[in-house]
Formats: C-alpha cells, sequence, structure tokens
C-alpha cells in the first residue's frame, strides 16, 4: 500500500511503498486477491494494468480519484454508453405510442362526431317526413321510446364479444342494477327512480316533435341547443356548480337568440308557438340532465344501457294508456293499424335509438365535448337539407339568431380552467418572444462589434 506523508519540517513529501504482511504480490497470469482496506483496490486482470493505473493516480494526487474509476470506469462508462441509445429508443418508442393512441382518439372521436350529427339530422328529418302522411307527435314519440328496450340486449352482446370473462344476462343486469343502488332493483326502486325520469323524456321529445309541426328543422335543432345553458343555470343553482362569468355570457346569448327568433314573426301565429315549444323541449331535457346527476351521479355504459331499456319498459307497461287515450277521444286518429306509415316510424325510432347509443358509447371511447359539437353539427345539417331540399329561405334575424344560439352554445364548451390555462399560454408566448428578441439583439450586438474590429473602430458606451 502507498502513502502519503508530510512532516512539519518543511521536507517535500515522502512517498513510500509497502506491502501488507502476509498478503503475496502479484503473478503474473494470476489475479491478485482482495485487499480489504480503505482504498478498496479492486481486483487485477491477468495483465495488471488495472493495477498499475490505480497506484499511479493515487500517487500523484489526481483529482476526484476514486480507486478503479481508470479502467473499470470507463468500462462502465461504455456499457452506460451503450445502454443509452436502448433506453432513448424505448423512449422515443413510448412517446410514438402515445401519440399514435391520441391520434386514433381523435379520428375516433370525429367518425363520432359525424354519425351523432347524421343520426340527430336524419331523426328530425324524418319525423318532417312522417308529419306529411302521419300527424301524431305523441304516438310516435311513445313507439320510439319503445325501442328504448333494445338498449341493453345490445349492450350485452357486444359485452360478450369484447370480454373475455362472460357472464349471464342476469348477472350482468344485476351488476348494472347497483345504479339504483346497493340493494339493487325493486318495484318501488323501479316506480320511484324510474318514473320521473321517463315522464321527463316522454315530455322533451313529445314537446320537440310539436315543435316540428311549427317551425323548421333548422329553427327547433337552434332552439334545442339552449339546453346547455338552461343545464348550467340549474347546476348553478341546484348542484352548487363553480360560478363562470363566460357561461352566464353564453346563457344571455341563449336568451337573446329565443327572443330574436320568436320577433321574426312578430310574437304571434304559429312561430312563436312553436318557439316556446322547442324552449320547452330544451327546458325539460335540462331538467332531466340536472336531476340524473343529482340523484343518480355517474353512471358507466353498462348502467346507463340498463337505465334506458329500465325506461323503455317503463314507458310499455304504464304509459301505453296515454295514446289509447288520445285516440279515444280523437286528439290523435291515426286509423286502422295497417294504414300507418310504419317504414317511416321505424327508421325515426331506429335513428333516434343509434343517436342514444352513439352519446353514451361516445363518451366513453372519445372526449365528451366531441359529442356536444356532434349535436351543434346538426344545426347546418338540417339548414343544408332545408335549403337545397325543402326550398326553405331563412331571414336576416332568423339567420341572426341561429348564430348567437350557436355561439353561446361553443362558449359553454369551455372548460372550468379554460381563463387559467389561456393567461398561461399567453405568459408563456410573451416570454418566448421576450428571449427571443434579446437573442435577436445579443446577435445584433455582437455583429456591430465584430464589424467595428474589422474595421478599427472602437465602440464606447455613453452614460
Amino acid at each position: 500500500m502507498s502513502s502519503t506523508e508530510t512532516h512539519d519540517s518543511g521536507e517535500q513529501p515522502c512517498i513510500r511503498l509497502e506491502h501488507l504482511p502476509g498478503k503475496s504480490t502479484h503473478l503474473e497470469g494470476k489475479a491478485s486477491p482482495q485487499v480489504n482496506n480503505r482504498w478498496d483496490v479492486p481486483q487485477v486482470t491477468a495483465n495488471g494494468m488495472h493495477d498499475i493505473e490505480d497506484r499511479i493516480l493515487r500517487i500523484t494526487g489526481y483529482y476526484g480519484y476514486n480507486p478503479g474509476y481508470s479502467s473499470h470506469r470507463r468500462e462502465d462508462g461504455s456499457e452506460s454508453q451503450a445502454e443509452t441509445p436502448v433506453s432513448e429508443t424505448s423512449g422515443d418508442g413510448t412517446a410514438y405510442q402515445t401519440c399514435a393512441n391520441t391520434i386514433l382518439k381523435v379520428l375516433g372521436g370525429l367518425l363520432v362526431v359525424l354519425c351523432v350529427s347524421s343520426s340527430w339530422v336524419g331523426t328530425t328529418q324524418m319525423v318532417k317526413l312522417t308529419f306529411k302522411s302521419f300527424s301524431c307527435p305523441f304516438f310516435i314519440t311513445w313507439f320510439s321510446t319503445n325501442w328504448n328496450i333494445l338498449f341493453f340486449p345490445l349492450y350485452y352482446t357486444g359485452h360478450v364479444a369484447t370480454t373475455r370473462e362472460k357472464q349471464t344476462p342476469i348477472q350482468k343486469f344485476r351488476e348494472c342494477s347497483r345504479l339504483f343502488g346497493e340493494d339493487g332493483m325493486s318495484l318501488m326502486v323501479f316506480l320511484k327512480r324510474t318514473a320521473p325520469f321517463s315522464i321527463l323524456w316522454m315530455l322533451t321529445n313529445y314537446l320537440y316533435l310539436l315543435a316540428l309541426r311549427k317551425l323548421t328543422a333548422t329553427d327547433v335543432s337552434a332552439l334545442y341547443c339552449c339546453h346547455k345553458a338552461f343545464v348550467f343555470l340549474l347546476s348553478w343553482i341546484v348542484l352548487k356548480d363553480r360560478f363562470m362569468g363566460v357561461r352566464i355570457v353564453a346563457a344571455i346569448m341563449a336568451i337573446t337568440g329565443i327572443v330574436m327568433m320568436a320577433y321574426a314573426d312578430g310574437f304571434h301565429g304559429d312561430s312563436f308557438m312553436g318557439v316556446a315549444l322547442a324552449v320547452g323541449s330544451a327546458s325539460t331535457s335540462a331538467l332531466y340532465k340536472v336531476l340524473f346527476k343529482l340523484f343518480l351521479g355517474s353512471a358507466n355504459l353498462g348502467e346507463v344501457a340498463h337505465f334506458f331499456s329500465t325506461m323503455g319498459f317503463f314507458n310499455l307497461i304504464f304509459i301505453s294508456c296515454v295514446p289509447l287515450i288520445l285516440y279515444f277521444t280523437r286528439v290523435e286518429h291515426w286509423g286502422s293499424l295497417s294504414s300507418l306509415p310504419w317504414g317511416y316510424m321505424c327508421g325515426v325510432a331506429g335513428l333516434w335509438l343509434v343517436f342514444n347509443i352513439l352519446v353514451n358509447v361516445g363518451v366513453v371511447l372519445t372526449y365528451p365535448i366531441l359529442i356536444s359539437i356532434g349535436t351543434l353539427l346538426s344545426v347546418p345539417g338540417n339548414a343544408a337539407i332545408d335549403v337545397l331540399k325543402h326550398e326553405v329561405i331563412f331571414s336576416m334575424v332568423r339567420l341572426a339568431a341561429t348564430c348567437i344560439i350557436c355561439l353561446g352554445f361553443l362558449l359553454l364548451l369551455l372548460p372550468e380552467e379554460w381563463d387559467t390555462v389561456t393567461l398561461r399560454f399567453l405568459t408563456a408566448l410573451a416570454d418566448k418572444k421576450t428571449e427571443e428578441h434579446g437573442e435577436e439583439l445579443t446577435e445584433s450586438s455582437i455583429h456591430t462589434r465584430s464589424r467595428s474590429r474589422a474595421n478599427g473602430a472602437i465602440s464606447i458606451p455613453l452614460a
């Protein structure tokens, strides 16, 4: 072992090599035994280079020296350098996979948006065609609501096709019944939980169809978009949601659009009544959604499918008497069953069911905001069909009212932290511009100094 000793007499340090007693020296071709000392010297290989190199570095007092650093660390460094590209490659692969998943989710969301908008436009236009030969809005609503019974069977079919752990329909039904409470489904719970929502559901759709008898599909679909503003107002009052000034502005814009739509024909006639019916449909729809969130909370896709099928059963069992009462009182007289336009009615019911499935499935598969945008896109979709097929001419007041309502709908889609996110983005953008401007000034000053030195001039800073 080598040691360094310093004497107080001012003499230079004396370097002395010592051997531990009982330890054999290094023999060529054999590895030296491990030495347990404070230097923790590593084992020496066959050529002895590691040991010699370590002694030289230790004797000369190399800054930051650790025994075994010279050759062993270089070998470890080479191994770490060899492993670094692999880790970077795996990181790049993970980032690429994440980016690909995001792109697929967005593309799937755009496809869902197109399907949601098309199904809602198709439902509205199909109702208009049905009214030409069969003007019984409540019977159409009742018939279409019965198709909600198919929601849970379709969900269970998808569950069986996509999962490995199979469950019987009864087991899956009981599992999804937890939406109504831990005790599951009972007759009292069935009536207590399903009746209010079924009545609101029927009332919403019935008022929507009544409005379609008096207004164009574009006006009704635009007025129905006001339900987003009503949901915010009810959530703010009932659910104590966060107050947002921009959403208050959006609600005011929705109300302004409603007034302008009613004013378009002078607050009288079928137009005013149609506006009132459409606004009533939007109001009951907002009440339905707020009460669902209040009493049932958040639900997964299976629970939503269970709930829709339960409403379909309630409609079939308890509300079937209403169409009969309307028939015998001559409020809605449809003649014989064979004379009914079953093709149009099945088209309306099928598109309505597809719309409800897409809305609930789309929230699970993609971003919820895209589903709301799909509902909004039904307005220009209906407007295009009304202009091209039905040759409807819109007044400037109606166009302005429609644009104001749609703009308010878009403002309601802003997230709660939109102001904070916007301020952060603007601040980061301003900082980036400041840094770029500073770099440009630095480069220009360096260029100026280099030119001055090249010309033999000296730049003197002014006080």
